[in-house]
């Protein structure tokens, strides 16, 4: 599956990106998860959003966060891959281009991510590490990671 990456701020995403990330993100965190949250947080404003385009549209999204927006570090939230697009390998990819999007924007520094605790092996095989105790968000359990640049 060919990924079309696109990397905006907030005032540079068309309302057709707009409307395709929050729908992505309502689809799998609110529907498919059962979860009720309010999902637009007021923090899309100081992100910087990646968008993998495929050709059945937006396949998987990150939003990237500087030190000291979400975390004490730089982070990387709302990850998620659409349905159509899993069991790919896009997920590791959307995480690799993620990480390294926040290398060239803020360079090698500490990221600090807020993990589903289901998915803590993947994140481990990306570098990250656990640092902090099970807590639930959203009634999900979460745990907090670190990846330290090499």
């Amino acid at each position: 599956m060919h990924i079309d990456w696109k990397i905006k701020r907030f005032g540079e995403l068309s309302t057709t990106e707009l409307y395709q990330l929050l729908r992505l993100r309502s689809e799998v965190f609110v529907v498919e998860q059962n979860c009720a949250y309010l999902d637009m947080d007021n923090a899309d404003q100081q992100a910087l959003h990646v968008m993998g385009f495929a050709e059945d549209g937006l396949a998987a999204y990150t939003r990237l966060f500087a030190p000291g927006i979400k975390f004490d570090m730089a982070s990387i939230g709302r990850v998620v891959t659409a349905p159509f697009a899993r069991n790919k390998g896009i997920g590791r990819i959307l995480m690799q281009f993620s990480i390294s999007t926040l290398e060239t924007q803020w360079g090698k520094i500490p990221v600090k991510i807020g993990a589903q605790l289901y998915l803590q092996q993947f994140y481990e095989s990306l570098g990250f590490v656990k640092s902090s105790e099970m807590y639930l968000e959203d009634q999900i359990p979460h745990i907090e990671m670190i990846r330290t640049p090499a």
